[in-house]
């Protein structure tokens, strides 16, 4: 009874493998697109983007307050407008200065009159002093003749008093003159500060370089309070650049100091720049619970083709690789139809947990860290390769991505090696025929 049985559950297997194998080959046959394995250079970057900003700018402000009255002219001859060239310690634009110089001329008639006032208080020591000699004459007169029938004692004292009072008026009139002299001090220090505040009506460079921004047109009012009114930006040098790179806090780890940076801009297409990271800003910024870090990566532009503030399309360089053996990461993904995986399966060449996740797609490389010394975790994932209506699977260790292209470690994979990665279902008019029994999955 038993060898019976097992009979009949033989010829059962028998039976389905024949059906299986009959419904593959007359089902109508995918169209398996593909690619070739390639050998060549894979870079493991970083996406982001960032703004060119002028490596040094100075903001040129004012001082003084008034009307804006004229603009200057640049280097070309031209009036002082966006992009104007301009060299050092030449004349911006002017304010009106009818108040300054008012004051300067107050500040200078405070001065004359302080010189003269000078001039007066020596005059009055030059008299003292001659009325100081002629009373002590008078005093050294009467001590010689003292108290007498020459001299009475009331003529006497009157002497005595008058070089006294002589000496006290000599003290008095060098004391104004002193005073004459703090005052001159004075009057000069105001006369400066006058001369300095018309000064400051004249708005000049203080470098040479190129206006990036004019703030300020002719006939508007330049209020100047506790910070001063920025009226013109000046890029000292539009042949070097800056970056300002936003960074994702999960990507920070792996920019460096030093490390190199491939650039575009969206207005000159088809051209890469090149950069190297200067510093990681430590300070932070959130934007909706996510952390990023602003990368500063320097640029040169001898050509003056990057502008201020263009948006830039940038690549950090973290790894490189040069003459690996790479696939598409679509063929990391694509997984075979139902029926061919059933027979790969029946062959024992095909196993799920090799295609990563439930959703079939690979795992993703890794990209590995900058620092020195860091292990990485292997990661493993299956490509198929076309063997003329069939695919057969192959088991391959993952190395760096360039989010393009992955690196593959695979002995049984040699350059040319056509890959899967997709298929055409060809459409069935006969209807849904599938078999129930067989998962079915969702073509990618």
């Amino acid at each position: 009874m038993r060898m019976l049985i097992a009979v009949v559950a033989l010829i059962g297997l028998l039976g389905g493998a024949v059906w299986l194998v009959w419904k593959y080959d007359t089902a109508p046959k995918p169209e398996f697109r593909t690619a070739k394995v390639q050998r060549g250079d894979l870079y493991s970057t970083i996406d982001s983007t960032g703004t060119l900003e002028p490596e040094e700018t100075v903001d040129v402000g004012a001082q003084a307050q008034g009307l804006i009255d004229t603009f200057g002219k640049d280097a070309n001859g031209k009036p002082i407008d966006y992009r104007s060239p301009v060299e050092a310690n030449m004349v911006l634009a002017t304010i009106d200065d009818a108040v300054y110089k008012a004051d300067l001329n107050t500040a200078q008639a405070q001065l004359d009159q302080a010189k003269s006032s000078l001039q007066k208080g020596q005059a009055d020591v030059a008299q003292a002093q001659a009325k100081l000699l002629q009373a002590e004459q008078n005093w050294v007169r009467a001590q010689r003749l003292g108290p007498s029938d020459a001299l009475s004692q009331s003529d006497y004292d009157m002497y005595r008093a008058d070089f006294e009072i002589g000496k006290a008026n000599v003290g008095v009139a060098q004391a104004e003159v002193t005073q004459a002299n703090a005052s001159i001090a004075a009057a000069q220090a105001e006369l400066d500060k006058a001369q300095r505040n018309l000064d400051f009506c004249v708005i000049r460079s203080p470098v040479k370089g190129v206006i990036i921004d004019r703030r300020v047109n002719i006939g508007q009012t330049v209020v100047s309070s506790l910070n001063a009114p920025s009226l013109f930006l000046i890029a000292k040098d539009l042949t070097k650049m800056q970056l300002w790179v936003s960074v994702n806090e999960a990507d920070i780890q792996h920019v460096q100091p030093g490390q190199q940076v491939d650039f575009t801009t969206d207005d000159i297409p088809g051209e890469k720049f090149q950069g190297t990271v200067n510093k990681v800003r430590l300070n932070a910024s959130m934007t909706q619970n996510v952390v990023t870090y602003t990368v500063e990566v320097d640029a040169a532009n001898p050509d003056n083709q990057l502008l201020p503030y263009m948006t830039a399309n940038v690549q950090f360089q973290v790894h490189r690789d040069h003459n690996v053996l790479m696939v598409p990461n679509s063929a990391l993904r694509w997984y075979p139809s139902s029926a061919a995986e059933v027979i790969a399966s029946a062959r024992g060449q095909f196993k799920p947990s090799d295609q990563g996740d439930e959703d079939g797609a690979p795992d993703e490389a890794p990209k590995p860290k900058p620092e020195k010394g860091a292990k990485l975790k292997e990661r493993h994932g299956t490509i198929w390769a076309k063997e003329g209506d069939l695919v057969r699977p192959v088991s391959v260790k993952l190395g760096p991505t360039d989010n393009l292209n992955t690196e593959v470690f695979a002995d049984q994979l040699q350059p040319g090696t056509e890959v899967v990665v997709g298929e055409i279902m060809p459409s069935d008019s006969s209807g849904d025929d599938r078999d129930p029994f067989i998962p079915q999955r969702n073509r990618r």
